[in-house]
């Protein structure tokens, strides 16, 4: 079958498809773009056309912020795994791992960071089901990873830490969903994406990514689905969030226990602690000496921060010019709280973990770095203190004989140590004494050294600082025998002619050429002759001759400018005392200047003599070029003379720099120029940018500026001015740490070390808008303790709710309304303006239902503006004149009524009054007129408004101080309380509900004056008759009937009694009637509804039958497609 050739291909010769061909033969392709084939067909659909295409473009766009992360180092991207408890965070770290580094971890702990490509880095971290811990990774997660188990759904905590981002800047979010092997059946599964992708595309946004994981294959998830996730999370792209791009942070995966043993000992662990706390700095700058929070311990003071070296460093253009990432780099993880390569950091330890199958002889089995480090250590034939022993230290790379140093008496003076360094320089065989640190020097040891390492590529890398050598026990150094022994120096800023002794800045070295010597090879030369002397004169000299750094003078130190100034003339004095030969090899140069330095003042003392050259019209032609209203002239020639500043060979180099000044600042206005003419003279030809594009252009250009300024400083230099910057790996040592965060270390719980800004380190009353979450089933009662999360911090405080009554007054509210907006006054930590934050009732486990309860913004801060409540006064009239009334118990003393003068009173009745003055007696009675006459039985009240000052409480979330993260629990309600310690709710009296007895009031009726009535129109006129007094003449007659009259009388009564009898005959009969049709009517329904039960049944039957047999054709058709398949 396979050797059989192939068809060749027959075109049609007859047919459409032919003469189709056949027609566009001749005719040529057209060009451009054609109108007609694209024009709408009505221009309502043209406009709707467009109004889409510019709503898009709109949304497209966002507010230009500006990027603080550095293009060429920057920090590792924070990758977060959210979900509920069992829905495979841990197994999605692991394949993630393994997928980047080839590494399998059996613990995953703390932060995991990984290489993932040429310019970017992965830090994995796993949020467990805490809602503290998903609280401090929604603030510092650039991508969540948010695990749904597919099998299940949408669980509580999902909607809360959705609810969390939305209040502390949304970063992205890529759902994935799990545990989808256990649906068995296909239309199930597709019903069950299709409506998960719904609801998750509702709470996040139309068109998010949704990941779907099948299953578990060998303790991880497919291979192809990792790689497909992980290529989408290496390509995402981040924008910067307004909070941490203003906030300096790190995400710790490293702690350290600096306190000494004995003191923990001996204060029985009490006392509080130093530790060190390592990790990637994020954000902005950190400068040295703000405070840090760390939540859920609390504020506290930075002692130092060091810059370290790169744990897991990026690969360089130097290192890596392939395109694509090579397996070695791939190979970099850095997770100290995990177990990689058998190496685990604790708070206070390194664990080296063995496993059960370790053997030493076994060479072909891949060794992690612990199993490594423990061979190394069972190689070892002597201790430290031989290796120190027997270690030697050159001066140069070259050197044939190593450096020998005599003992030296700390207590004499400098001629008494020259005499030692003479005595001592005869011993050739006495060694150094230093510090036994064996990674701070490099030492020459016979210990032999295994070069085959087994275990992992790239070991662990940190930063050691060398050790500071005593400058006083310095003696005799012998060096090498000639020239050519002098090798390069181990400084990589200058490379020849320098030398270090100790601590002290390198002193150059003049060559032999530049001292004129040619010595032969067999005589010494010049230089050689009383070097001991020379150099205890240096080493006596050098902190004297030592050029001062003025910025960490300014920066780092307490002195005041006066006492710097003095230590310099000081020093300039002894050196001007100080004799050296002109053919000494040691020479310490520093600059020849004789001015005399001056206190800092406002104005510079000025010299006459100086002034007096500017009097000539040559330096002021020569420099009218630089300035804008001078000559047209703008560039000078290069070889042109420097007139106008004396003489001209003092002053040439002067001239040089000026026309160089002359030609940067002609191109500068040439500029200029060229931009007026653009944006006056022929504004078409400009580009006309939009708003958007303009402000991104100045962000650019901003941050290029930036980035030039201090380009030229040193890192020490640039740390002290602008502070650490991103993307470095630093350790920071913390001071006065409580004892509990050591102790209750668990890796597991994230540590996020948040810089704080100057003005948040003060405390004050911050005015918030709240509105309580529509999920939240309470309703927010005023002064109770609410639990907020705002900045890095947590902590409870008692808020205060108000409304704005019509921009007059903010009136305090009980509870907070329902589905709108709010006021919230709390005492408790300065946040900046338009800082979102999420409150919660509670953040334990025990908590039921949904736990956000509000959330919210900050307005401003320590605002002055008053909250008041309404408050009313009661009082009761004594005594009641015309319009006036005397009232009693509203007051209790004569200032008080003073105080509300003038003030609107009212009665139940809806008579209103005005409070006139006190009277002398009794206390708190006064005098107020009304608008009528008010009774006795009234009750006058006065509305007031009542001012509240929220209450100074500030408690702050120390969770991770507990052994238990999450039962921390702060100030309880008086209801629960009383719950949890069994008590019953105390009864008064006056609080009681009672029927209340009122006596019917009796009004007297309305008098009109006989005198208005005249007046009045007959219309308006009272119609009141008097009653009849006298009887009237029918009442007064007596009435005698006749016998006919009686018997007519007697009949018509009888013949009622008849009728009444027979109408309720007749009633009783129509009822028994109307009983019977009811039992009838009874009956009827009963069988009726029989029947419908019967057909209801009938129906229900033969509907089940067709699902089933359309469940057993789909069942058939999916067997013979699995067979045929």
């Amino acid at each position: 079958m396979d050797d059989r050739p192939h068809k060749s291909h027959r075109p049609s010769t007859s047919g459409a498809k032919h003469e189709k061909k056949e027609k566009a033969k001749g005719k040529e392709k057209k060009q451009g773009f054609n109108e007609k084939a694209f024009a709408p067909k009505s221009g309502r659909r043209a406009d709707r056309q467009g109004r889409r295409t510019a709503e898009k473009d709109q949304t497209r766009l966002h507010v230009p912020l500006v990027d603080r992360t550095p293009d060429e180092d920057p920090p590792p991207v924070i990758v977060a795994i959210v979900g509920p408890s069992g829905v495979g965070k841990t197994t999605l770290l692991k394949s993630l791992v393994r997928r980047y580094t080839k590494q399998t971890l059996n613990e995953a702990k703390g932060p995991i960071t990984v290489v993932s490509g040429k310019k970017r880095r992965l830090t994995f971290i796993e949020c467990n089901n805490d809602l503290n811990s998903m609280i401090d990774i929604g603030k510092v997660a650039d991508l969540i990873l948010l695990m749904i188990d597919g099998s299940f759904g949408f669980e509580m905590e999902t909607f809360e830490f959705l609810n969390i981002l939305q209040s502390h800047g949304f970063p992205k979010v890529i759902g994935i969903l799990s545990h989808l092997d256990l649906i068995k059946k296909a239309a199930t599964l597709k019903a069950t994406k299709k409506a998960l992708k719904k609801r998750f595309w509702t709470e996040i946004y139309q068109g998010a990514k949704l990941f779907y994981l099948s299953g578990v294959i060998n303790g991880r998830y497919p291979d192809t689905e990792i790689l497909n996730l992980s290529r989408f999370i290496s390509v995402m792209k981040f924008r910067p969030l307004v909070f941490r791009n203003s906030h300096p942070y790190l995400l710790v995966d490293r702690l350290e226990d600096l306190t000494p043993r004995e003191l923990v000992r001996t204060t029985k662990g009490k006392c509080d602690r130093t530790v060190t706390v390592y990790g990637y700095l994020r954000g902005t700058n950190l400068r040295s000496g703000s405070k840090v929070h760390i939540p859920g311990v609390g504020d506290l003071s930075m002692k130092s921060v060091t810059v370290l070296g790169d744990p897991c460093p990026l690969p360089t253009a130097e290192s890596e010019k392939r395109r694509k990432l090579s397996e070695k780099k791939k190979l970099l993880i850095h997770a100290p709280m995990s177990d990689v390569g058998g190496v685990m950091y604790d708070k206070d330890a390194v664990w080296i973990n063995v496993p059960g199958s370790f053997t030493r002889g076994n060479n072909d089995v891949l060794q992690g770095e612990g199993e490594q480090m423990v061979m190394d250590l069972q190689d070892v034939n002597s201790t430290l203190d031989d290796a120190v022993a027997k270690s030697q230290i050159r001066l140069f790379a070259s050197s044939s004989q190593p450096l020998t140093v005599g003992p030296g008496d700390d207590e004499e003076s400098e001629e008494g140590e020259e005499e030692s360094s003479d005595e001592g320089s005869d011993d050739d065989d006495e060694e150094l004494e230093y510090e036994e640190d064996e990674d701070d020097w490099e030492l020459e040891t016979d210990t032999p050294a295994n070069p085959k390492n087994t275990g992992r590529t790239s070991m662990r890398t940190g930063i050691r600082e060398l050790p500071k050598s005593h400058g006083k026990q310095r003696a005799d150094v012998e060096y090498a025998d000639s020239d050519s022994d002098l090798g390069e120096s181990d400084d990589n800023e200058e490379q020849e002619g320098r030398v270090r002794f100790g601590d002290e800045e390198d002193r150059d070295i003049p060559s032999d050429d530049e001292d004129g010597m040619s010595e032969d090879e067999d005589e010494a030369p010049k230089w050689k002759s009383k070097l001991s002397e020379h150099a205890q004169k240096l080493a006596a000299s050098s902190r004297k001759g030592k050029r001062k750094d003025w910025t960490k003078l300014i920066y780092t130190t307490t002195l005041t400018p006066e006492q710097i100034i003095k230590d310099r003339e000081q020093e300039e004095e002894d050196q001007g005392d100080m004799d050296v030969d002109d053919d000494d090899f040691f020479k310490i140069k520093t600059r020849a200047k004789e001015t005399v330095d001056i206190i800092d003042k406002g104005k510079d003392d000025l010299d006459p003599e100086e002034l007096k050259k500017w009097e000539d019209e040559d330096v002021l032609d020569s420099l009218r070029r630089l300035f804008i209203t001078g000559a047209d002239t703008v560039v000078a020639e290069a070889g042109g003379d420097g007139d106008g500043f004396g003489d001209e060979d003092a002053d040439e180099d002067r001239d040089d720099d000026e026309d160089d000044e002359g030609a940067a600042l002609a191109a500068k206005k040439e500029a200029l120029k060229r931009k007026f003419d653009e944006q006056y003279d022929d504004p078409e030809s400009s580009n006309n940018l939009d708003f958007y594009q303009e402000k991104k252009d100045e962000i650019a250009q901003q941050l290029a500026l930036n980035r030039a300024e201090f380009e030229g400083l040193d890192s020490e230099a640039r740390a002290l001015v602008e502070g650490y910057r991103p993307g470095t790996y630093i350790r920071i040592e913390l001071t006065d740490v409580p004892a509990e965060f050591p102790d209750h270390f668990d890796a597991t719980y994230p540590i996020i070390v948040g810089g704080l800004l100057p003005a948040e380190e003060r405390f004050g009353y911050v005015q918030v808008r709240i509105k309580r979450h529509r999920w939240y089933a309470k309703t927010l009662k005023n002064n109770d303790p609410l639990i907020l999360s705002l900045g890095w911090r947590r902590f409870q405080t008692l808020p205060t709710y108000s409304l704005d009554d019509h921009s007059i007054r903010m009136r305090m509210l009980k509870y907070t309304p329902e589905h709108m907006h709010c006021y919230a006054t709390f005492y408790g930590p300065v946040a900046q303006p338009n800082t979102g934050f999420c409150a919660f009732n509670s953040v334990g486990e025990s908590a039921k239902g949904f736990r956000v309860s509000a959330t919210g913004v900050v307005l401003d801060i320590d605002r002055s503006v008053k909250i008041v409540k309404k408050i009313k006064l009661t009082g009761v009239p004594y005594k009641v004149f015309k319009n006036t009334a005397f009232i009693k118990d509203m007051f209790s003393s004569a200032l008080e009524v003073a105080k509300f003068e003038g003030a609107n009173v009212r009665t139940v009745s809806g008579i209103r009054g005005q409070v006139k003055k006190a009277l002398p007696k009794p206390d708190g009675a006064l005098r107020a007129t009304f608008e009528d006459k008010i009774l006795k039985s009234d009750i006058v009240f006065l509305r007031a408004w009542y001012s509240v000052t929220p209450r100074k409480y500030y408690n702050p979330v120390t969770s991770l101080l507990l052994s238990s993260k999450s039962e921390w629990t702060g100030m309880r309600l008086t209801g629960q309380v009383r719950r949890d310690e069994g008590l019953k709710t105390p009864l008064d009296v006056n609080s009681t509900y009672k029927k209340v007895e009122r006596a019917p009031r009796k009004f007297n009726p309305l008098v009109v004056p006989k005198k208005l009535q005249a007046d009045l129109p007959y219309a308006s006129k009272p119609k009141l008759t008097a009653p009849q007094r006298t009887p009237t003449y029918l009442q007064k007659r007596a009435v005698v009937m006749e016998p006919e009259e009686k018997k007519a009388v007697a009949l018509l009564q009888q013949i009622r009694a008849l009728r009444k009898d027979q109408v309720v005959r007749r009633k009783g009969k129509k009822d028994e009637k109307k009983e019977e049709k009811k039992r009838k009517m009874r009956k009827e329904e009963e069988r009726k509804s029989e029947k419908e039960k019967e057909r209801k049944k009938e129906v229900m039957r033969i509907v089940g039958q067709k699902s089933r047999r359309e469940a057993e054709l789909e069942e058939g058709h999916g067997r013979r497609k699995r067979s045929k398949s």
